[in-house]
C-alpha cells in the first residue's frame, strides 16, 4: 500500500512539473509570457484557471524580491512550478523613478495606465530632453518541494527614452511613451514578434528558458 501511494505521489509530482503557473492575471503580461514560453510545449496555467485569488503585497525593495514573493506564494498555494515577474520603468531625469513603484506611481487608488502616464509626463515637465530611460524586468521561478521552495532568477533590460506624447496602440503600461531610438518606434508601435524579441520582459524570459527546461526535466 505504501509503495502504491509513493508511486501515485511520484506521478502527481511529474504531472505538476509538466505545468507552469503564470502568477499574474494581467492580460498584457499573460499574452507576452505565453507567446515566449510556447516553445516549451508545457501546459501554462493562470491563477484564475485554478481559482487562486492571492493578493501578494509587493513589499520587497527590489524587482527580484517582489518577483520572488509572488512566485513563492503561488507555488506554495498550487504545488506547481510558478513563474512571476516584477518590472519597472527607470527614468534618469527622475533619478531612477518610478522604478519598483511603476505600477503604483499615480497617488490615488484604482489608477489606470493612462493615469500613470500622465503623472510621469507631469513630473518630467521642464526637465531637459532627451529623457533617457530603461525598462527593467526580473523573472522569478519558484519550484515547490515537500520541504522547501527553491527560487531562480533571470533579468532583462531594454534601453530607450521617454517621449512627451503617446504613440501606438499596442502594449500596455508606459509602452506608448517609451521610444526605442534604434527603431524609431515606441514599445506600443512594435508588432508582437518585435516586442517578444526586444522588450525587457522578453529578454528576461529568454534568459530564463534554459533554467525552465532544466527544472521541467528534473
Amino acid at each position: 500500500m505504501a509503495a502504491k501511494l509513493s508511486a501515485i505521489k511520484l506521478i502527481e509530482s511529474r504531472l505538476n512539473m509538466s505545468r507552469i503557473l503564470l502568477a499574474t492575471n494581467n492580460p498584457g503580461k499573460l499574452r507576452e509570457i505565453q507567446a515566449i514560453l510556447h516553445e516549451l510545449k508545457v501546459e501554462m496555467l493562470t491563477p484564475r484557471q485554478l481559482n487562486l485569488d492571492l493578493n501578494v503585497a509587493e513589499t520587497g525593495l527590489s524587482y527580484a524580491e517582489n518577483a520572488a514573493l509572488k512566485a513563492k506564494a503561488f507555488a506554495q498555494a498550487s504545488g506547481i512550478l510558478a513563474l512571476a515577474d516584477d518590472s519597472g520603468l527607470e527614468v534618469d531625469a527622475l533619478d531612477g523613478d518610478p522604478g519598483i513603484h511603476s505600477a503604483r506611481f499615480a497617488p490615488w487608488p484604482n489608477a489606470t495606465d493612462a493615469d500613470r502616464r500622465r503623472v510621469l509626463l507631469k513630473q518630467l515637465q521642464g526637465k531637459p530632453r532627451p529623457w533617457t530611460a530603461r525598462f527593467r524586468c526580473t523573472v522569478a521561478i519558484a519550484k515547490p518541494s515537500q520541504t522547501s521552495i527553491e527560487v531562480y532568477f533571470a533579468e532583462g533590460v531594454c534601453e530607450g527614452e521617454i517621449l512627451p506624447e503617446e504613440r501606438g496602440v499596442n502594449g500596455f503600461g508606459y509602452d506608448p511613451l517609451f521610444l526605442l531610438p534604434q527603431l524609431g518606434k515606441t514599445m506600443a508601435e512594435l508588432t508582437m514578434d518585435e516586442k517578444n524579441r526586444l522588450s525587457h520582459r522578453a529578454r528576461a524570459l529568454h534568459a530564463a528558458l534554459p533554467m525552465l527546461r532544466e527544472l521541467l526535466k528534473s
